[in-house]
């Protein structure tokens, strides 16, 4: 028992030892682990993969609106033909005004159907086929963001949406280009087509328009981190420094209201008792005159009044009758007798005129075109 006991630490030292070494993690660079190799590609889902096929049927259906309704019914053929060929039914319902994409028993891939439904969204949606269909593509996902409730007032709404697009859709190219998205604005919905980083600045983009912030500052960052991506040593660096600062400014300032009340400043004390009506005539010596001359009084200001307005009247009719001011009589300037027309001079040019035709040449204009005519011809002799 003794040789046992004695084993038993050390035995125990080594098991730790152990628990050490596996616990250690080997030593490898974090960038390599975060990066993806360059041209890897996430390998294609075969019948291999699933060949028992799926358990159950899955459908998915989707309205349209009337406008759609042409474009569809011409392109339907060719949207049976790319799901048909991942096993997936399609039906185009124009009573209804919907389409339908389902799973048969030779379904293998089980995320096709979401791939269908996507497309049938996308087409709904005035994406064209071209576009629609690369959503089958694994390394492909599309992204329908909803613009029309955040925005209340619609004229704001529009003119925000018009920012996305830009003159002459200049903006929505750029964008397009630095994401490598399709994107589509439609209605109260922008519908974008493209890989899964692209779809997320696209995403971002497109609330932040919304939120009233310029695309073109989400534009600059964009072209600032694809240059950065290009170098290999700042791939795992943090490009917070590269990346440019804007601060918003709140140029709409509180509207303030046209009658300012100024507060007054504040007293322990009571305002004064206001003025009664006796305590006015008391001041004026009204109060002591008999009713007669009160009212003798009143009629004197009523009469005033009338004569005044009377006036008034008066010289208003009057100003029609005031004639306007004349303007000066300007008389009119001497001819100077020292410029003299040459009459003789005007005549010959009379005569040269009515001679010559309009567009022909004159007969000396005409000599001197045969003779450098001839002299070509003797040269090239």
């Amino acid at each position: 028992m003794a040789p046992s006991k004695a084993n038993g630490p050390a035995t125990a030292a080594g098991d730790s030892e152990l628990r050490k070494q596996k616990s250690k993690p080997e030593d490898r660079d974090e960038s390599e682990l975060l990066t993806v190799p360059d041209g890897w590609k996430e390998p294609a889902f075969s019948k291999e993969d699933n060949p028992r096929g799926l358990l159950e049927e899955s459908s998915f259906a989707t309205l349209f609106p009337k406008y759609r309704e042409a474009y569809l019914k011409e392109c339907w053929p060719l949207v049976q033909k790319a799901l048909n060929e991942h096993h997936i039914n399609a039906t185009l319902d124009l009573i209804e005004g919907s389409m339908t994409v389902c799973t048969t028993k030779k379904t293998f891939d089980p995320y096709i159907i979401i791939r269908a439904r996507d497309l049938i969204k996308l087409l709904a949606r005035s994406v064209s086929f071209e576009q629609a269909v690369r959503i089958l593509q694994d390394d492909i996902a599309c992204d329908i963001i909803k613009i029309g409730s955040l925005v209340r007032n619609k004229e704001r709404f529009v003119k925000r949406r018009q920012r996305l697009i830009g003159p002459k859709g200049s903006t929505l190219k750029a964008l397009e280009l630095l994401t490598n998205c399709y994107i589509m604005v439609q209605g109260n919905t922008v519908s974008a087509i493209g890989p899964f980083s692209g779809l997320k600045e696209v995403r971002k983009v497109v609330l932040d328009t919304m939120k009233n912030i310029h695309p073109i500052y989400n534009i600059k960052t964009l072209m600032i981190k694809r240059e950065l991506a290009k170098d290999s040593e700042l791939r795992s660096q943090s490009w917070e420094r590269f990346l440019p600062q804007f601060k918003h400014k709140n140029v709409n300032k509180r509207k303030e209201p046209k009658k300012k009340t100024v507060k007054k400043e504040y007293t322990p004390f009571p305002p004064p008792q206001p003025e009664s009506q006796i305590d006015k005539e008391l001041a004026s010596g009204e109060y002591f005159l008999k009713a007669s001359q009160k009212k003798r009084q009143k009629m004197e200001a009523i009469k005033a009044k009338q004569a005044e307005a009377l006036t008034k009247r008066q010289e208003e009719r009057n100003k029609a009758f005031i004639p306007p001011k004349e303007k000066p009589v300007v008389k009119p300037k001497e001819a100077s007798t020292e410029t003299k027309i040459d009459v003789a001079a005007i005549k010959e040019k009379v005569k040269k005129a009515k001679n010559k035709k309009l567009g022909a040449l004159t007969a000396e204009e005409v000599k001197l075109k045969m003779e450098a005519g001839e002299k070509i011809k003797k040269k090239k002799k």
